[in-house]
Parts: C-alpha cells; structure tokens; sequence
C-alpha cells in the first residue's frame, strides 16, 4: 500500500466514523425547548462537532490500523473477492 492509498483510505475512514458519530446522544434546539430564531426545532442544541471530531479520530485510527494490517498482511486480497472469476489466475513463483 503507498502513502497516497493509506492516506486516502484513513479519510474515507474518518468519514464514515463521523457520520455514524453524529448522531449519537444527539440533542436538538427543540429537545432543549430553546429554538434560536432564523434556525431550524432540529438543529443541534450545543456546540458538539469538536468533541465529535476528536472522538471520530480515535475511533477510526483504531478501525484503520486494523484494515492496514490486513491489507499488508495478504490475509485477504483482491482474488479472494473476485467471485465472477474475471481476474487471471496468479503467477506460478
């Protein structure tokens, strides 16, 4: 894997982390019963996306490291995932 593939797989990481953090312990103005004028009963009640972000980063660091070993350890390749059998054979050493 090069540095470019590792780092373009931690943001998709991070990402998908971050959207399944977002809404968890969600509490919204109308929840609060506090609704700012000019913004949506739905919108947050508190300023949370930091905290989720650091939270997040952690998360999927540790999520991460695990599909980086995988991947450099060959445990799993793309043949293994090849069900169609469109790819050629592997070279015999």
């Amino acid at each position: 894997m090069s540095i470019t593939g590792a780092v373009v797989l931690f943001a998709t990481t991070w990402f998908l982390v971050f959207f399944m953090v977002l809404p968890v312990r969600f509490v919204s103005q109308g929840d609060v019963g506090e609704v700012v004028p000019g913004t949506p009963s739905g919108a947050p009640a508190g300023h949370v996306v930091a905290r989720k972000a650091k939270i997040t980063t952690y998360i999927a660091f540790g999520v991460w490291a695990v599909m980086c070993a995988v991947i450099l350890s060959g445990v799993i390749t793309i043949r293994d995932i090849d069900f169609r059998g469109v790819m050629d054979a592997p070279a015999a050493p």
